[in-house]
């Protein structure tokens, strides 16, 4: 009995890391959550020079479906031009540690390769 409820539990697990996945999956999300994170606070403009290769209209179309997931806000502020600003939720900020997490393990990762060709 002991290890259906240990199957059960695996797959509960992989049912979240799925769903976390369909959020966050694609070449680009991970990246722009990252330039809002270090930052606090990002203008598209901002965000398209810290996300190497991505389009003006990529870009456009992550930030709405990350906005749509609640994981970043946008704030138009009433300037001359019209400004515009990104930054996370307090339910996107739940994702910072997972970003240090990974830049961390990015970090060791490129080290390891590095000490290879050595």
């Amino acid at each position: 009995m002991a290890n259906n409820a240990c199957v059960a539990e695996h797959k509960k697990e992989l049912l979240a890391v799925h769903d976390a996945m369909d959020v966050l999956s694609g070449k680009w999300k991970i990246n722009i959550i990252s330039s809002i994170c270090y930052n606090n606070k990002r203008r598209f403009s901002d965000i398209l020079n810290d996300v190497n290769g991505i389009s003006n209209k990529m870009l456009s179309k992550e930030l709405k479906e990350l906005e749509t997931n609640k994981l970043i806000k946008r704030t138009v502020l009433d300037t001359q031009p019209v400004s515009v600003h990104y930054q996370l939720t307090e339910y996107g900020k739940t994702l910072q540690t997972i970003i240090s997490n990974l830049a961390e393990w990015g970090i060791k990762h490129r080290q390891a390769f590095k000490d290879d060709f050595k």
